[in-house]
């Protein structure tokens, strides 16, 4: 974790420096115009966005190494695999839901960027797949 958290904060330390230069450099580009207007606003504030996410993430990843006391079993480079938490979940690697949910998002984004006919097809191929999803396991084979 204490690796993870040098490297966003390295991440946010070189997207700030590109933003600087990026910055700089546009202005240098355009010596005719103000400065004000030479600014290629887009890149620079996309950049300077970028180092703050980085620092973003660094800083919850270091309040939650602080908060944690302790490295834990996957940090640890002499820990065995059956060291950490075994269980993560229960998934179900036969379901095909997650792949319909995936298309109606896909049909939801479509229908914002082609036509707005497609969106009620998305939200509604989005319903019939979220209701399989959760009661999968109340019929069919896998019922409980």
């Amino acid at each position: 974790m204490r690796t993870n958290t040098g490297l966003w904060w390295l991440l946010a330390a070189f997207f700030a420096l590109v933003a600087v230069i990026y910055t700089a450099w546009s202005i240098v580009a355009h010596p005719d115009i103000p400065w004000v207007r030479g600014v290629e606003w887009v890149g620079s504030v996309a950049l300077l966005f970028t180092a703050l996410m980085g620092s973003l993430i660094a800083f919850y990843l270091g309040r939650v190494h602080r908060a944690q006391r302790g490295e834990l079993p996957e940090d640890i480079l002499t820990s065995d695999i059956d060291d950490g938490d075994p269980e993560l979940g229960e998934f179900s690697p036969w379901s095909w839901w997650p792949i319909v949910l995936a298309f109606s998002a896909a049909l939801g984004m479509m229908g914002f960027a082609i036509g707005n006919w497609l969106l009620p097809i998305g939200v509604g191929v989005f319903l019939v797949a979220i209701v399989g999803w959760v009661f999968e396991y109340y019929r069919g084979y896998f019922a409980r």
